[in-house]
């Protein structure tokens, strides 16, 4: 069966859905996005429930299941492949080890520790990158990894006392973290030339790192803070808009999408994971194998505290995503005092937030709209 596969632009796929659905002129029979892109069309999917019955031999987790439902009690999409941020470190970077820490279970405290003991072990360069550039996507380390790590939360505890002292933590990193980050896009490039030996990323633009060298390399979780192991899942769904116009079909490209096999090539060809009970077998490319182990570990950790990208934010995600990197901006490359910094920006995401009106996403509770507290 021919399957169009049509890639558009976050603002376009939102546009193309809305209008469709309210017209009642419905072209596309499967919607493929990231939750927090299909969560704002929940009244615009049709419910699930029924497919997802007939794919019990899946396996999906419960927790993937829930998110499916985007807050109400019906199935709105089926997951399809999930991805997450990990730290990619080559094996030279061991000897500067804190004692007694375990590379696989680091706390914050102890990567700012490694990274220090590093730096000056090698001869003042630093061995700690972070994909800072233009490009890079290192906002979804604070919002998903760090602040959840110091205060549980992404948004509702934006400018607590945890955030401050997470925010004067992340300046003594950036203190031992090489001044190149600012013009990293992705971090598997200055990983692979040995600029930096330990980063910070997206697990697809970390895969690259260490290419035909796989045994060089470890892929770890990441690390943990005073509430937990934070962690992002970028979890993406296939639903099926309300009026589409061949549903069998649809659901027959989205049980195909879920077999263990394509989830295997999707895991082989782009490092996104599955999504299923599918066996993921010993002889992955190395560096995809290295990273589906990190990403396993950081999801069962006992002390794990799941964090999504940011939900129903829509086109203006980015404007949400400039307010961290503003925090990391002023607070470690200008050095502004952090709680005049978190206070001001606190204010322009607020404002943002009110024009939306939307619920919180998890680490924060779900429920009345949106607010940095």
């Amino acid at each position: 069966m021919p399957v169009a596969f049509n890639q558009v632009e976050t603002g376009i796929f939102a546009s193309t859905l809305t209008t469709q659905v309210a017209a009642k002129k419905v072209q596309i029979s499967v919607a493929g996005a990231l939750h927090g892109d299909l969560a704002p069309h929940s009244d615009r999917l049709t419910d699930l429930d029924d497919l997802l019955g007939t794919l019990g031999d899946r396996g999906f987790p419960q927790e993937l299941t829930d998110l499916a439902k985007l807050g109400g009690g019906t199935t709105k999409y089926i997951p399809w492949m999930q991805a997450s941020y990990v730290l990619a470190v080559n094996k030279k970077a061991l000897e500067w080890l804190p004692s007694g820490a375990d590379v696989q279970k680091l706390t914050y405290d102890q990567l700012l520790d490694w990274a220090t003991k590093g730096r000056a072990g090698n001869g003042g360069k630093p061995i700690l990158g972070i994909p800072a550039g233009v490009k890079g996507l290192y906002h979804r380390f604070f919002q998903g990894f760090l602040l959840p790590s110091f205060t549980g939360g992404q948004i509702t505890t934006f400018r607590s006392a945890e955030a401050v002292t997470a925010w004067e933590y992340m300046k003594e990193l950036w203190a031992q973290t090489a001044r190149g980050s600012t013009n990293y896009d992705n971090l598997q490039e200055p990983l692979q030339r040995g600029e930096v030996l330990v980063g910070f990323d997206h697990v697809a633009r970390l895969v690259g790192a260490p290419g035909d060298k796989p045994d060089d390399w470890l892929m770890v979780p990441a690390p943990s803070g005073p509430k937990g192991l934070g962690y992002m899942l970028v979890l993406a769904g296939l639903g099926i808009p309300q009026g589409a116009p061949d549903v069998a079909k649809a659901k027959q490209v989205i049980t195909a999408l879920t077999t263990p096999d394509v989830q295997l090539e999707v895991l082989k060809q782009n490092a996104f994971f599955p999504v299923t009970n599918a066996p993921v077998p010993a002889d992955l490319p190395g560096a995809v194998g290295l990273a589906q182990k990190a990403i396993k570990g950081q999801r069962e950790a006992p002390n794990a505290i799941l964090s999504l990208p940011p939900v129903g934010l829509g086109a203006r995600d980015g404007e949400v995503g400039q307010i961290f990197k503003n925090c990391f901006k002023e607070i470690c490359l200008d050095g502004k005092p952090v709680r005049q910094v978190l206070d001001a920006q606190a204010t322009e995401l607020n404002k943002i937030l009110a024009e939306l009106k939307i619920p919180c996403w998890q680490p924060d509770p779900a429920g009345a709209e949106c607010k940095a507290g």
